[in-house]
């Protein structure tokens, strides 16, 4: 444990690297993915799961908690962390990706954002200094500034606009976040697919001097060629000395090709969303259990794995379970894609340490059979 917030690099293998983050609730070991616990709970699975694989963090997500049950309401009950039975590290988005692409009749100027709730047509107001007040409300250890964030593909004008908006919101987040040792705030860049809009953006936070620096923006439907090369383009203007976290990001390959050109943190649905839709990620690939080659198969998903959902239900059992829509299903299948998440970031860590990155990721992508998942089966 750790009375402050402190970052430190302990292996490299080119541009990837290995290290910790240390807080008072945790260590967190990075290369890491954050299993997203959007309402505060990771979907389908019990916290103790959760840690058992390996998570360090989670993450949680200020616009779900601020309409329901309400940051006020989860201080008042002692915070998130005891709320949701995690006592460890937590990370807090700002609300403001959700707040794009959820909320009803929106309305974005300089002072925040006026939206109507998706669940019951409220209206509300979400500001760089609110959206601070309810990741301090709700006792996050790492919390993210406000931003907005385009789709992509978007206009020239927009995607400078937002970023610029962006940015001036990252400067009232910080003052509004004050000096806070124990805790962290973190920048996110911003710029859409300009490379120069990315490094304007990226130098204008490092001179902020926030804890860590997000690249945000991206896994928005953008070619992964798009996304790997506004990494390349950002990562030189970045410190070294500081996390570098690529936000909603995703597929384990888009994982190892991120964490090869230095990203440290990962969030993302697709594990746990495609749990619940009958989707498994293994060691041999990605597997849709609707299919029905799997309704007479007595393998396990994977027996190499050491996590129960994987090593010990046939995939029979499996398929039984989400042609029938039991919830068992979705929780099993959850809890072996987390395992493998878990177990691919593991093995990535090993692999800096012993820089043998290019190879041991070599190995993993050659294990993996083309996919037989359904284009619905998807996660974005």
């Amino acid at each position: 444990m750790a009375d402050s917030f402190t970052f430190s690099v302990t292996a490299t293998d080119g541009a990837a690297r290995t290290g910790e983050i240390r807080m008072p609730r945790g260590v967190i070991r990075t290369p890491a993915f954050m299993p997203v616990g959007t309402a505060a709970t990771v979907k389908a699975m019990y916290p103790e799961q959760v840690k058992a694989l390996g998570a360090d963090v989670v993450l949680g997500n200020t616009y779900h908690l601020m309409l329901r049950p309400g940051a006020e309401r989860v201080a008042a009950l002692g915070g998130l962390h005891s709320f949701m039975n995690w006592p460890y590290p937590i990370l807090t988005d700002s609300g403001g990706f959700q707040v794009m692409s959820l909320a009803q009749l929106r309305k974005i100027d300089e002072t925040g954002v006026t939206f109507q709730s998706h669940l019951d047509g409220s209206t509300h107001q979400l500001s760089p200094e609110r959206s601070i007040e309810i990741q301090g409300l709700l006792g996050s250890d790492i919390q993210m500034q406000l931003d907005e964030c385009v789709k992509l593909p978007a206009s020239p004008a927009d995607t400078e606009r937002a970023m610029r908006l962006s940015l001036r919101w990252a400067e009232r987040s910080k003052r509004a976040f004050g000096s806070q040792p124990e805790r962290a705030l973190f920048g996110i860049v911003q710029g859409g697919e300009d490379p120069a809009l990315r490094i304007e953006s990226t130098r204008a936070l490092v001179g902020m001097e926030f804890d860590g620096y997000a690249i945000g923006g991206l896994a928005v439907g953008e070619p992964q060629a798009t996304m790997l090369a506004m990494i390349e383009t950002v990562m030189p203007y970045l410190p070294a000395d500081k996390p570098h976290y690529l936000m909603g990001v995703g597929t384990p390959d888009d994982l190892i090709a991120a964490v090869a050109r230095g990203v440290d943190m990962f969030d993302c649905v697709m594990p746990t969303r495609a749990g619940r839709h009958g989707v498994a990620y293994t060691r041999s690939g990605k597997l849709n259990l609707r299919n029905a080659r799997h309704a007479d198969d007595a393998a396990p998903l994977d027996p190499a794995s050491s996590c129960p959902a994987a090593n010990s239900y046939s995939r029979a059992y499996l398929h039984h379970l989400v042609k029938s829509g039991e919830i068992l299903g979705m929780m099993l299948l959850t809890w072996a894609n987390l395992a493998y998440y878990q177990d691919l970031m593991a093995s990535l860590r090993k692999a800096i340490t012993e820089s043998k990155l290019a190879e041991v990721s070599g190995e993993i992508r050659a294990g993996w059979a083309p996919s037989e998942a359904a284009p619905d089966d998807q996660a974005p």
